[in-house]
């Protein structure tokens, strides 16, 4: 079996105190990913820098304090990769890659956006470049007999099945039709797999992100922004995607919750 998690962390300082360091102490993946980590290496707790019994790879944003992307590793890497080759994005602390026995697999943390702002104008650059860059990602790793497993905050719900109040954020960020349709084509031409809707396609959620504010995690008000996506043929032995969502609002370490994926195959 192979197993895969992945989580935003909101700040991995942050995080460890509150419980993020006992559930990566605990957890049973062979591989975890985790974004928006927001720290500089020397300001992290070393034992999730380099954690003993694990390989790490880590795209630190150039800003101080923004972003970031970890991969964590029970295999040795063949080769790992930081950013992916647009010169805009390389040093922002967005995306990070391992080469494994059989497999790539990648933790990315795609930017958030806002309607009308610069931000936005960043996240739709983001999704022109990276679209062809995952295309051709899946290519060469066809070529070298790899499979492909991409997790990661998304920052886009794809479908209304996505999100609990799908109707009133049709105009707002991470549910744009343009968004939605640029999702669509990972899953399409792109040459992925949703593999939590492989096997749950009706929905509604899983949901995997709840904001601080009110009552939207007692409420279960989400959104299913956290992505694992893979080439068809991993995406097949896929056999469970499970949410890890706190038993209580008080129990969380990050907005997010962690997604795991157990596939029946072996590197």
């Amino acid at each position: 079996m192979f197993t895969v998690s992945t989580v935003n962390v909101n700040g991995i300082r942050a995080a460890a105190k509150k419980g993020f360091t006992e559930w990566f102490g605990q957890t049973s993946a062979d591989v975890v990913a985790c974004q928006e980590v927001r720290a500089d290496l020397d300001v992290i707790p070393k034992a999730l820098v380099d954690p003993e019994g694990w390989h790490a790879a880590h795209a630190v944003c150039e800003v101080k304090g923004r972003n970031g992307a970890t991969l964590y590793s029970r295999l040795e890497p063949e080769a790992s990769r930081i950013g992916f080759g647009a010169a805009e994005f390389e040093a922002s602390g967005r995306y990070v890659e391992m080469e494994l026995p059989g497999v790539v697999v990648a933790s990315l943390y795609l930017p958030s956006g806002e309607v009308g702002t610069d931000r936005q104008d960043e996240k739709e650059r983001f999704l022109d470049v990276f679209l062809p860059y995952l295309v051709e990602l899946r290519e060469k790793a066809a070529a070298d007999g790899r499979e492909v497993v991409v997790m990661g905050d998304w920052n886009i719900a794809h479908a209304e099945i996505d999100l609990k109040n799908w109707k009133g954020n049709k105009k707002n960020s991470g549910f744009l039709p343009e968004e939605r349709e640029w999702m669509g084509r990972v899953f399409g031409e792109g040459g992925y797999v949703d593999v939590q809707r492989r096997l749950d396609p009706e929905g509604p959620g899983p949901y995997t992100w709840w904001s601080y504010r009110g009552k939207a995690f007692d409420n279960d008000a989400g959104w299913r922004i956290d992505y694992i996506a893979a080439t068809p043929r991993l995406a097949q032995a896929c056999t469970s995607v499970v949410v890890e969502r706190a038993d209580s609002y008080d129990q969380r370490w990050s907005d997010h919750a962690p997604v795991t994926a157990t596939f029946d195959w072996t590197p």
